[in-house]
């Protein structure tokens, strides 16, 4: 995945809202939009990654996430999750399958990688199975203990709902997933773990000074 180039592409501000601006961008071949949040946080690198490795607190902050499962583990740095997603009646949930990855992103950002693996499990009757979607959220250290965070994200939720209706409330994910992240960084009795083995790959530098 080339982190810059999807960083870059031709992004057209929509709004901001608390301290988090959302993007729209087209995309060749599909007529869904994907969208891109941006907000800085005065969080920990450690306490993100730590965050994004506690699978079982997922649903205290991904918008509209009804149930989530691990079903691949391969290091520390790579998971294929299972995510079931709320949609309106009477429309079915979406079960999307997502292989992530934990990378470095030039000198100083980590950036989790997200790529949709549709067919990794048979489909299941019970919800409708999401067959494409590709994401990532990146972190950037800026200065005191502050982490510029980027989540984008292409997801095409199936044809039973209309583009239009979808790209409408495509705000929604990166907005309330963001603020619902930011709330949780903020909650002095959340702490999960930090996964020690992650230093095995990847050398994290937890803030970055200003420069005189």
């Amino acid at each position: 995945m080339d982190v810059a180039l999807i960083l870059h592409r031709n992004w057209k501000f929509r709004v901001e809202h608390k301290g988090i601006k959302i993007f729209s961008s087209t995309v060749d071949g599909s007529d869904m939009h994907s969208f891109k949040g941006e907000a800085e946080m005065q969080v920990s690198l450690k306490k993100l990654i730590s965050l994004f490795h506690d699978m079982s607190g997922y649903r205290r902050w991904v918008h509209q996430l009804a149930d989530m499962d691990v079903l691949d583990k391969t290091d520390a740095i790579e998971y294929v999750v299972r995510q079931i997603i709320k949609t309106p009646w009477p429309l079915q949930e979406r079960e999307v399958i997502l292989r992530t990855g934990l990378i470095s992103v030039g000198e100083n950002s980590i950036a989790v990688t997200m790529k949709g693996e549709p067919d990794y499990l048979p489909n299941n009757p019970k919800y409708h199975r999401v067959r494409h979607s590709t994401g990532m959220w990146v972190f950037t250290p800026t200065s005191h203990g502050k982490i510029r965070i980027t989540f984008v994200m292409h997801i095409d939720p199936g044809k039973d709902i209309p583009a239009s209706i979808s790209n409408a409330g495509m705000f929604d994910v990166p907005f309330y997933s963001m603020n619902n992240l930011r709330n949780l960084m903020m909650d002095g009795s959340y702490n999960p773990p930090f996964p020690e083995e992650i230093k095995q790959h990847l050398s994290i530098i937890e803030d970055v000074h200003d420069k005189p």
